[in-house]
């Protein structure tokens, strides 16, 4: 195992024929709490305004919410994986962490 801190964040890394992990405090766990938090309000009101038998139209607004909280948590958590994880997966040549963050954005993009 390698440890190495940069911006306060520590990396562990294990480079010998096993597979390569990655672990790290990640910089914006705080917000992506809150924004998941915000998206499960939202999902609870759905779920009531159903429940209740809202107008499909108030539902359909919340439910525009809950798609917004949880893209901007997306964001943040690409951000983080982009300014740290693949930053270090290119400084130590890791190949395997990129072609995850390929596959992951492709399905995040559907």
């Amino acid at each position: 195992m390698i440890k190495h801190t940069h911006d306060g964040i520590t990396h562990t890394h294990r480079h010998d024929d096993e597979p390569q992990t990655h672990s790290h405090s990640h910089t914006h766990t705080k917000a992506v709490l809150n924004r998941l938090a915000r998206a499960i309000g939202h999902m609870n009101a759905v779920r009531g305004m159903v429940e209740q038998g809202r107008d499909c139209s108030e539902v359909l607004i919340q439910l525009a919410a809950v798609r917004s909280a949880i893209n901007r948590t997306c964001e943040v958590i690409l951000k983080d994986h982009l300014e740290h994880c693949v930053v270090d997966a290119i400084n130590t040549g890791d190949m395997e962490a990129l072609e995850k963050l390929k596959r992951a954005v492709e399905l995040l993009m559907k």
